[in-house]
């Protein structure tokens, strides 16, 4: 781990994320407006202002390490790429979630090093939960009574547990299930939006987390952190972990998060 992420460090992005929960309840209590993005995705007043209170305070706190927010997008690509180390922030995940008020968004914060996100912070502005994790030492959940320590459900026996909506999957996700289902020997689909799914495998509440459809990087980077830290992995269908700020799109491919690796999941992308 790198030496940035000391005690003190870890305990003030902890209570950014913290305070930036605290700006969207604040909002979220009380009637909204949206708007619509180019890409036709949500955006509210609690974008912005969990966006403001995390680049600021991150800027305040590392002014030598850059931040990439979801909402700050637009640097230019051979000035990012030129980022050997940085902060990505998706200030609000799961926009979708908190405009139809059903609790399921969260605040992510990743420390991104040479690619690879080395510390991760998501919070749960709702029910006050926070999860994080590095290599050094390890996951944790975070909540009102205390911290525990994490660790993903390894080995995963059947019937395995998949992050997976029980009434709109894409073909390929339906192919995916069907495949493991038949090698495994049954399933449970558990529907929960955001990045709390990384969330719930790296507790061991969910074993897979099977994702055909558009991501970016700030959707994944901490929620990989805190799976891996647990145990878990986050490859893409071939294989390969993660990595970010290594090309010029900011969008991610296909992925699969895995409680235990040791899955013949490989197959089942097939």
């Amino acid at each position: 781990m790198s030496m940035l992420v000391e005690d003190a460090v870890r305990e003030s992005v902890i209570a950014l994320a913290v305070a930036a929960a605290a700006d969207i309840l604040a909002i979220y209590d009380h009637a909204f407006d949206v708007e619509h993005k180019a890409d036709d995705s949500p955006l509210t007043a609690a974008d912005i202002a969990s966006h403001r209170r995390i680049v600021e305070g991150l800027q305040r706190l590392t002014p030598e390490i850059p931040v990439l927010s979801e909402e700050s997008a637009d640097t230019d690509i051979a000035t990012r790429r030129s980022w050997s180390r940085l902060w990505l922030v998706d200030p609000l995940d799961g926009t979708r979630e908190f405009v139809k008020r059903n609790g399921e968004f969260t605040v992510n914060i990743a420390l991104i090093e040479d690619g690879v996100a080395t510390f991760g912070v998501i919070q749960a502005p709702v029910t006050g939960e926070l999860w994080w994790g590095d290599s050094v030492h390890g996951a944790y959940r975070r909540d009102a009574i205390g911290e525990i320590a994490l660790e993903t459900r390894t080995p995963a026996l059947p019937p395995l547990r998949v992050a997976a909506s029980r009434s709109h999957r894409d073909p390929r996700t339906e192919a995916f299930m069907a495949k493991m289902a038949a090698q495994m020997g049954g399933l449970e689909a558990i529907g929960v939006g955001s990045s709390l799914k990384f969330c719930r495998v790296a507790e061991g509440a969910i074993d897979v987390y099977p994702r055909f459809a558009p991501t970016s990087e700030w959707d994944t980077a901490a929620g990989q952190c805190i799976v891996e830290a647990a145990g878990g992995r986050v490859l893409d269908p071939k294989g390969r972990p993660f990595r970010y700020n290594q090309r010029d799109t900011l969008l991610n491919g296909d992925f699969v998060a895995l409680g235990d690796a040791g899955l013949p999941w490989a197959g089942w992308c097939a």
